[in-house]
């Protein structure tokens, strides 16, 4: 066994286990009704046929897997604006391209990145991998390069829980990485059973090797399947690339516990409501009772015994209702969404504090795109720099959230060009800035078409 590759780093062994547990609690739906039973707490001394049968009628309201999507789908419902600038038409045109298929699987950037804010929200940080396809022939030049694919740059995308092993410099950059996945595979349509397929990708800053579990009758090991230069090795740099999210930002981390609570106590409070439902018979004698009179359960006591429940003057299930409330208005609150929490505790927001509460919001989602926007550039840049490409490129966007905001941002517009500044430059960038967000969805070569006739014909 090549244990060496199995290695897990201490802060990943730390983390496995609450990352399970946030995206259990992100998916919903039947994932968590299967594992509810790590979730559901089982009361003291409740019988276990109790517990089952409880566990048989578990729901989950899933508000943590709502504002997820919400910031997701809001953050990239305008796509970032891409702005290429060089004199190599090769090099324009693979960006072009690259921005529309990424991963050599027709999905776009923006799409790409959705996925990735995604699971960053989720477990607070994410990894991408970019690599280049590999060929057996001797490449001598770029034009072969280009020619045969080699320089066609694409990108993987990893969860956090796949990266199971790291090592930093003084500066943060990585040395090494190990990468985990695991699949279920079957050999061909007319083999029998399915089994698990496991691999471990190595990447130092010049070199990848990948092992894979073998088992066999006699034997189990991890043995090396392939090795070699990956397209980062000329630059020195691990080809991996983190997207992580600040902990105030982590969403997940800060609204899970109340969303365990709120599950817990939802599920307590029906619990209660549906056996109410179904009366329980009392048999007042002290003869022996052996006759099925209700629906499962019954109590015997004496003529002189007496039965009771103590509760807080009557009104338990009002205060599990109020305080259910609450615990939901806290998830949203703490997710920077309290104009989203419905006010189900019947309290009323005047216009100026909801106005407030969606300014936050707006703050939030700018955070996350200036993550997504450094990123981006990240990205890219490493991709031109690989590739030996000459190239400018920027990133922006991402800052206004509002459907109505692009009429607002062409008035500040033109109210800053009616100022009369005397720079051409300023001008250029002010109609490049406002042409590209409004053809924010059009193709990226439409748009780099547009920025260089903006260039081209705006008066010196």
């Amino acid at each position: 066994m090549n244990s060496h590759i199995e290695q897990e780093h201490p802060d990943y062994t730390a983390k496995a286990a609450m990352w399970r547990k946030y995206r259990h609690l992100y998916a919903g739906g039947e994932e968590f009704r299967k594992n509810a039973g790590e979730y559901l707490v089982r009361r003291h001394k409740e019988s276990m046929d109790v517990y089952s049968e409880r566990l048989t009628r578990v729901f989950y309201e899933n508000y943590l897997g709502s504002i997820v999507d919400w910031y997701t789908a809001t953050l990239v419902r305008k796509e970032p604006v891409l702005e290429f600038t060089t004199n190599s038409d090769p090099a324009r045109d693979f960006f072009v391209d690259f921005v529309q298929n990424c991963d050599m699987r027709g999905t776009t950037l923006a799409q790409f990145y959705k996925e990735q804010i995604t699971e960053a929200l989720v477990c607070g940080k994410s990894y991408i991998v970019i690599d280049f396809p590999r060929t057996e022939a001797p490449i001598t030049t770029r034009a072969q390069e280009d020619e045969t694919g080699r320089s066609r740059a694409y990108l993987m995308s990893y969860t956090a829980d796949e990266v199971i092993n790291w090592s930093v410099d003084a500066r943060g950059e990585y040395e090494w990485v190990v990468i985990r996945t695991s699949c279920l595979k079957q050999d061909s349509v007319r083999s029998f059973g399915w089994k698990k397929e496991t691999r471990w990708i190595y990447y130092d800053r010049e070199h990848f090797e990948i092992y894979e579990y073998r088992e066999s009758a006699s034997d189990q090991q991890i043995v090396l399947v392939d090795q070699g230069r990956h397209g980062f090795a000329g630059i020195h740099r691990v080809p991996v690339f983190e997207v992580k999210i600040s902990e105030g930002l982590w969403l997940t981390n800060k609204a899970a516990l109340l969303q365990l609570e709120h599950f817990n106590k939802s599920n307590a409070l029906g619990w209660a409501l549906t056996m109410g439902l179904f009366a329980m018979p009392v048999i007042y004698s002290e003869k022996e009772w052996n006759q099925i009179v209700g629906e499962s359960y019954y109590y015997q006591l004496g003529p002189q015994d007496r039965l009771g429940w103590m509760e807080p003057e009557g009104k338990v299930y009002e205060i599990a209702a109020r305080n259910l409330d609450r615990l939901k208005d806290e998830i949203y609150r703490v997710s920077y969404l309290m104009q989203q929490a419905g006010n189900g505790s019947g309290t009323q927001q005047s216009g100026l504090s909801k106005q407030w509460d969606f300014s936050v919001t707006q703050e939030i989602l700018r955070a996350y795109g200036d993550v997504m926007k450094d990123s981006l550039r990240n990205v890219l840049h490493a991709v031109a720099l690989a590739r030996q490409d000459e190239i400018r490129i920027d990133v922006s966007g991402l800052d206004e959230f509002d459907i109505a905001d692009f009429s607002s941002e062409a008035t500040d517009a033109q109210n800053l060009l009616s100022l009369g500044i005397d720079s051409p430059t300023l001008k250029k960038q002010i109609f490049k800035r406002v042409a590209l967000k409004y053809l924010c969805d059009t193709r990226q070569d439409i748009k780099n078409r547009i920025a260089e006739e903006i260039e081209a014909n705006t008066k010196e």
